[in-house]
């Protein structure tokens, strides 16, 4: 599989657009991804390639990119919480063509001169900042040990608000590494989950020996990973007639750590505005 079969950055602008007009204008990043793969119909050795070690894929890498591209053109913008709407002008956009021809102005003639105009995706030593700090969270999870890799998703159920988490993780257990209960309002659901600290991707099979696993002696099921889940992985956890089985990937994992600021510290950047006192 070479680049040539993935799409570049400048491909993904246009379906990027057209993603978030039918997803009624707002989408998740995850939801982004999963639209824009489906319009193009790219096949699972295309879209599952990863970008190097990091949480990403190579498509997901560059549409990133696209997105921090029509940003930069005011066509999208993004909420602290990783939701991506598109604005007025973006809606305005006629056609694949001006909106390369808008993002080349824009690289060539940036507006937003304290913004550095990223050179394009091609070239690895780049990186973008949304999953910059996630690649150096993955690069310390991977590096745990494995019970000290459990003890952690241990803590992050009960900040999540599980209660009677435990580790439990055996041989021939089927891969299930704990249980927990998660109470939601008068109701209770037993978890089982599994914990896999790696940087590759987690198949189809995975999901189905896990389910396999936890079949009888949970409501639900939980796979955490520092890795990648497959398409067929991510069909195989909500296919019809089968206990569904939720899924955190390495990059929904840093998320949940930053939300909960375990191991993660966000710093804000106090700065001045002189054009607040200029109009006093």
């Amino acid at each position: 599989m070479t680049d040539l079969q993935i799409p570049t950055t400048r491909d993904l602008l246009w379906p990027t657009l057209e993603a978030l007009k039918h997803s009624g204008g707002s989408a998740s990043i995850k939801e982004l991804l999963e639209h824009v793969t489906r319009d193009l119909d790219l096949a699972d050795d295309v879209s599952e390639i990863p970008h190097g070690d990091g949480p990403q894929t190579k498509v997901a890498y560059r549409l990133a990119w696209a997105r921090t591209y029509l940003k930069r053109i005011g066509a999208i913008e993004n909420s602290t919480r990783g939701v991506w709407t598109i604005k007025p002008a973006g809606r305005e956009i006629p056609s694949e063509e001006t909106v390369r021809d808008l993002v080349n102005q824009e690289l060539q003639h940036p507006k937003q001169a304290s913004t550095p105009a990223p050179t394009g995706p091609s070239n690895g030593s780049e990186a973008l900042a949304e999953s910059d700090w996630e690649e150096g969270l993955l690069a310390i999870l991977r590096e745990l040990k494995p019970d000290a890799f459990e003890r952690l998703c241990q803590r992050i159920l009960r900040e999540s608000g599980f209660t009677r988490v435990e580790v439990t993780g055996q041989t021939g257990d089927g891969g299930i590494d704990g249980a927990g209960v998660l109470r939601v309002n008068l109701i209770s659901f037993h978890v089982r989950f599994q914990c896999k600290r790696y940087a590759g991707s987690v198949g189809a099979g995975e999901i189905r020996d896990f389910r396999g696993a936890m079949v009888g002696r949970a409501d639900k099921g939980l796979f955490l990973t520092t890795g990648r889940f497959t398409r067929g992985a991510a069909q195989e956890a909500v296919r019809d007639g089968a206990p569904a089985i939720d899924l955190i990937d390495g990059s929904g994992l840093c998320r949940l750590l930053r939300k909960l600021e375990l191991g993660v510290k966000t710093e804000l950047v106090i700065k001045p505005q002189p054009e607040f006192f200029a109009g006093i």
